[in-house]
């Protein structure tokens, strides 16, 4: 179960750079690190996940938010960076603690291997009593292989430390039924299922990356692994710990009761999706009662490509997504095993394995608590031909 004394908390590009100058805003980071400060106090462990570098790095560049494409980017998060880490720096230690920064990218947190060992750096720099600070590494990232935003970054990394809560810092006070400006629009105090609003989610901050929809997202994640999802507004004093304690408006997104173990959580919430199969309805039947994993002559059609090991995501012949799991073979090795079903796994393969597409211990069949994704479109499935 999630420890009660550990959170996470994401602060989004809005509170952190002038969005007219594209300078830090010294106040707020003050206000956040002194009430981090406070927290830490009171042994709480925080995890802090930090956007801000691409806006602060853009006014390096010259380069207005509105028109910056890729390059511009990557290499404001270049500049930003420094700048970034300085205020925290500078700030933190005024407050008698320290930080660290943890640069990721997708694939330190969508790979098994790589994602237990930022799971270790991070429980060692806690171990040590520093604040790690987390952020992608925009420098190097690019649209196919990014997280996209960090509320969802922050969502991993709350299931990684097994964190007891999330806390969202944005520019509102939390979720709203309907579109905030409008009238008559009331702030969603407590919800459990989070897919009752994603369709009053949508836009974006013109800083950041993200908007209600990913803290949506965000917050499903979290509460697959037991961690109640906290949004607030960060223009506040004590902007974490007055949330933490209910002390002000905010959205309040309830864990699960009988969360998912470390291995489910990580296995169903994907950044993205790798690749996907199709498998016939029987063979989706005989899949959800947990007896047997996916086989070859199940497999209808194949979105690739991917690889050996990727999480890849399973749908039955209406579209409905029924399950992720650990792929045994690469998408073109799908293919080959799928179509020549009467032929050993030797001669198609150049070894000797058994042909199950995804193991039975290597999957987890969604249910309600699960966000589906749409399957990809017909026109980009290749037809298993036999």
């Amino acid at each position: 179960m999630p420890q009660t004394k550990r959170i996470v908390v994401k602060v989004g590009s809005s509170l952190l750079a002038n969005p007219d100058l594209l300078t830090p805003r010294w106040a707020f980071i003050q206000r956040l690190l002194e009430d981090i400060a406070l927290l830490r106090a009171e042994g709480y462990e925080v995890v802090l996940t930090s956007s801000g570098a691409v806006a602060l790095g853009l006014n390096t560049l010259n380069v207005k938010p509105e028109n910056a494409g890729l390059r511009d980017k990557q290499a404001a998060a270049a500049c930003g960076m420094p700048i970034l880490l300085s205020a925290y720096k500078q700030v933190a230690l005024e407050f008698n603690f320290d930080i660290a920064q943890v640069l990721v990218t997708r694939g330190d947190l969508e790979e098994r291997r790589r994602f237990l060992n930022t799971k270790n750096t991070v429980h060692r720099l806690l171990n040590g009593n520093v604040m790690p600070i987390v952020n992608e590494n925009d420098t190097i990232t690019t649209e196919e292989i990014r997280v996209g935003d960090n509320d969802r970054l922050a969502a991993r990394i709350a299931q990684m430390i097994q964190a007891s809560h999330l806390i969202i810092l944005t520019s509102v006070d939390g979720l709203y039924d309907k579109d905030p400006s409008e009238p008559g629009a009331k702030l969603v105090e407590e919800l459990h299922d989070v897919s009752e609003y994603l369709s009053v989610t949508e836009g974006t901050s013109a800083l950041g990356s993200g908007g209600m929809l990913t803290k949506m997202q965000a917050a499903n994640m979290a509460q697959h692994a037991g961690c109640t999802t906290l949004i607030a507004n960060g223009e506040a004093d004590n902007p974490v710990s007055s949330v933490l304690k209910g002390e002000r408006p905010h959205t309040k997104c309830i864990a699960n009761t009988e969360p998912a173990s470390a291995w489910a959580a990580w296995l169903t919430d994907r950044l993205q999706m790798a690749g996907s199969i199709v498998i016939s309805q029987e063979a989706a039947e005989l899949m959800e009662t947990g007896k047997r994993g996916v086989e070859r002559a199940d497999v209808i059609s194949i979105h690739g490509p991917y690889v050996r090991s990727d999480v890849i995501h399973v749908y039955d012949e209406e579209g409905v997504e029924r399950a992720r799991g650990l792929s045994n073979f690469s998408s073109e090795e799908t293919m080959l095993l799928a179509r020549n079903l009467d032929e050993p796994t030797t001669k198609l393969l150049g070894y000797h394995t058994r042909a199950t597409i995804i193991s039975r211990d290597n999957l987890v069949v969604l249910d309600e608590r699960h966000l589906p994704w749409d399957s990809p479109a017909e026109d980009e499935m290749e037809q298993v031909e036999r």
